[in-house]
Formats: structure tokens, sequence, C-alpha cells
């Protein structure tokens, strides 16, 4: 399953570059050159893995909309700008940036930063304990714990798990399940996740606060206390 990242960039050559570069590299890339079109897309964001935002754009600084998209989404993003100033690398590491790359840039440089951002958020989300209700979930170690009771659950119920924890409250489709579970929305795969998420439900039926809600012709609504 590919990564998604969302590329901010108005210069458009540069941006045609890096696109087809990252599309090369095994990437899944959307490429906006207004920053106010991200603004208009926001529930979108929670779909992606990664930003590259340009500071500097006349319609928006990539400063200003990264406020904006950390206020919608926990996504990682990182700055791609001209703007090589202490000052300004500083400020954009403060706004909580997991880098800031200075142009000119080569684009293998940034493939390399960006592999590593998503391999070390991919690690600090797997080495988490994330409590779902009265139940302490456990991704690295494939284990759901309640109370005294330990199950050790599969990799492909861990992966559904921790796609679930991350949207807790939203409805996810059974298409976008399918792509990011197995790469591609198949009828016979979606009999798979419908004997899964059967699975997940039986696991945590000794709390009633946690619902796994199908709704009809889409997909699925669970929701929990944290």
């Amino acid at each position: 399953m590919p990564s998604r990242i969302l590329l901010v960039e108005d210069d458009l050559d540069l941006g045609l570059v890096i696109k087809q570069y990252l599309e090369v590299s095994g990437f899944e890339v959307t490429w906006l050159s207004n920053p106010l079109e991200v603004v208009e897309s926001m529930d979108n964001l929670a779909k992606l893995h990664l930003a590259i935002i340009d500071v500097m754009m006349p319609q928006m600084d990539g400063f200003e909309l990264s406020k904006i998209i950390k206020s919608k989404a926990p996504i990682p993003f990182l700055f791609l700008t001209a703007k090589a100033q202490s000052i300004d690398k500083i400020l954009g590491l403060k706004l909580g940036a997991e880098d800031y790359v200075t142009k000119p840039c080569e684009p293998e440089e940034l493939l390399l930063r960006v592999k590593n951002i998503l391999r070390r958020n991919q690690q600090e989300a797997t080495a988490a304990v994330i409590p779902i209700g009265n139940y302490f979930f456990i991704p690295a170690q494939y284990q759901l714990t309640f109370g005294e009771q330990t199950y050790t659950i599969t990799e492909k119920e861990t992966e559904l798990l921790l796609l679930i924890t991350q949207n807790n409250h939203k409805v996810l489709s059974r298409k976008e399940i399918l792509e990011k579970l197995w790469g591609e929305n198949d009828y016979f795969l979606g009999r798979s996740l419908d004997v899964f998420m059967t699975r997940l439900r039986k696991y945590f039926k000794e709390d009633d606060r946690i619902k796994f809600d199908s709704v009809r012709g889409i997909g699925f609504k669970v929701e929990f206390p944290e």
C-alpha cells in the first residue's frame, strides 16, 4: 500500500519534478499549487501520511497553512523552501515541522528525508500502547489486553485495529479500508474484511461502550472512549 503525500508547491516546474520523482519511487502524490485549495479540501487530510509544504506562496505562506493543517489533521509535515535563514528554520521547526529542507534540493535528498519521516512515525505508532475503552492495544506485540486477559491477534487484525484507532468516531468506507490494508478494492477481500470485523467485535464484547456499527452502503463506524 503506497503512502499518500500532499505536495503544496506553487512553482509548476519544481512541483511537477517532485511529484513525478516521488511517484516513480512508489508514493501516491496529490499536488496542489494553491494553498487555498488545501484549505477547501480539509476533509481529505486525514487520509494522508505526510505533507510537503512550500513556505513562500502568494496566496498564503506555508507557515500559516501548516497551522491550519495541524488544527484539522495530525499528519506530519516538512517545509521545502528557499528561505534559508536560521530564524526561518527555527520558526518552521517550532511550528511542528518534522524537517526543513532548503531549495535548491536534489530529489534524492528529499526522498530520503520523506522516507525517514514516514519510517519514524510508523515506528512511533506501532510502539505505542493505545487505550480503547477498558482495553489496551499494543500493535508492536500484536496484543490486546483486558484486565488480566491477553489476546494475541493476527497481523491483519492489528493493521485493521490500528486504522480504526486512528479514525475514532469517523466513518471508514469499505473501499478505503480494502485499499489501505490489501492494496485493492475486491469483492472477495471484502468478505475477508467482514470476517475480521466480526472477530474484532468479539474481542471487545466486554466493554459495551465500544461500538462497531455498519454504515449501510458505505462501510463501518467504530466509536470508543479513549
